[in-house]
């Protein structure tokens, strides 16, 4: 196991989400600072500042086939998008304050509402469509992915203990889980044809297939509180304990699961995302970027 801590110069602005951009880069937010970074591949770092230093800028992900990044800002109410050269452009959602965003397979990008309980679509002309969910107030919609059979997309819904899928026509369905108060938030495709989750309060990891049979598998620290995944170069989920200063993996079958401690004691590891040369880059609230390589016979 290879770890690398890499400073953010400012670290203050406090890295959040991240993720490969289509030009090689690791991208990622700045939450405090009301910034999008870049990691060159050659270990250069750019920062552009967002117009609003207060918008919190949350999770970033490549955008369908736009060669830009896409962004919410959930504090200041606003979907953002940046090239690879740096131009800039922001989309308002009054008071819907946007977390999680993900390119569907419609071709659009697709969002979670948190204070609306809402999922939003936002196609490449600008135009917005919100699909309300039938949940009841403050389910809290979090993290959204596309699944791996390119028909829907699934979030979590972090208050309403429960999983959901959309389909690109607006249809949902809300998959509730085993374990109450369990606080589900970061999801991603796993290799295995499902979609896996972290439960932040219960201290655990969750699976779910395209017929909605939910199995959860306890972590070794109950109070490590896991907020983000990601699929790992080794065919593994790969996952962030934000309580617990650690970054965790497990098998795809649950038989096994590893963590490893991070550098910097309470350093807040949040998003997780796999590179281009098969590096994890976790992003590290307190002010850097951490590359995680794993063995071959992990």
């Amino acid at each position: 196991m290879s770890i690398t801590d890499v400073p953010v110069p400012d670290g203050k602005a406090g890295p959040y989400g991240v993720t490969a951009g289509p030009d090689g880069a690791m991208w990622f937010t700045g939450v405090h600072g009301g910034s999008i970074g870049r990691l060159g591949p050659d270990g250069s770092f750019a920062s552009y500042p967002l117009a609003h230093a207060d918008g919190g800028p949350t999770v970033i992900t490549a955008g369908p086939d736009d060669g830009a990044l896409w962004f919410t800002e959930y504090q200041g109410h606003r979907i953002g998008r940046i090239t690879t050269d740096g131009e800039l452009r922001t989309h308002p959602l009054p008071e819907a304050g946007p977390y999680g965003i993900t390119a569907g397979p419609d071709g659009a990008m697709w969002f979670t509402e948190m204070n609306t309980d809402r999922i939003g679509r936002i196609a490449a002309d600008g135009s917005i469509t919100h699909f309300a969910l039938p949940v009841a107030p403050g389910a809290f919609p979090s993290a959204i992915a596309a699944g791996p059979g390119g028909d829907r997309l699934w979030f979590t819904l972090n208050q309403a203990n429960a999983i959901g899928s959309i389909t690109p026509d607006g249809h949902a369905e809300i998959h509730p889980l085993p374990t109450p108060a369990a606080g589900p938030v970061g999801l991603a495709a796993g290799p295995d044809g499902a979609m896996w989750f972290v439960e932040i309060m219960a201290g655990q990891i969750g699976r779910i297939d395209a017929t909605g049979r939910i199995d959860e598998f306890e972590l070794p620290d109950r109070a490590a509180r896991p907020h983000a995944l990601t699929v790992g170069a080794d065919g593994a989920m790969w996952f962030t304990e934000w309580g617990a200063n650690r970054v965790g993996r497990i098998a795809l079958d649950g038989s096994r699961i590893d963590s490893y401690d991070l550098p910097s004691p309470a350093s807040e590891p949040h998003g997780i995302a796999l590179g281009p040369d098969g590096t994890l880059w976790v992003a590290m609230e307190t002010g850097s970027l951490v590359g995680v390589r794993a063995e071959a016979d992990l």
